[in-house]
């Protein structure tokens, strides 16, 4: 009944490496329109220092948190940043 899509881009997988705010911007409006009415996430080096511009990028519903969410501290800042965020 619920579909979730997570995307990060293939070159970022592993790297630590994150896409501005205008190339995720413009993948996820892409992608919004393609999959529709479904959560999209953004996957990719979701870390402290970089979550609320994501999570503030209008066509972000979410963020699949990786390597960052094995640090308790650093899983928390990411989740209080999005209470802030959008």
């Amino acid at each position: 009944d619920t579909l979730i899509v997570a995307y990060e881009p293939v070159w970022a997988i592993g790297t630590g490496r994150t896409p501005g705010r205008d190339d995720i911007l413009r993948t996820h409006a892409h992608l919004r329109r393609r999959v529709g009415d479904v959560a999209l996430l953004y996957g990719g080096s979701v870390k402290s220092a970089n979550a609320r511009e994501i999570l503030a990028v209008p066509e972000v519903d979410g963020a699949l948190v990786g390597g960052a969410s094995l640090d308790a501290k650093e899983f928390w800042a990411i989740y209080t940043a999005g209470q802030g965020a959008g």
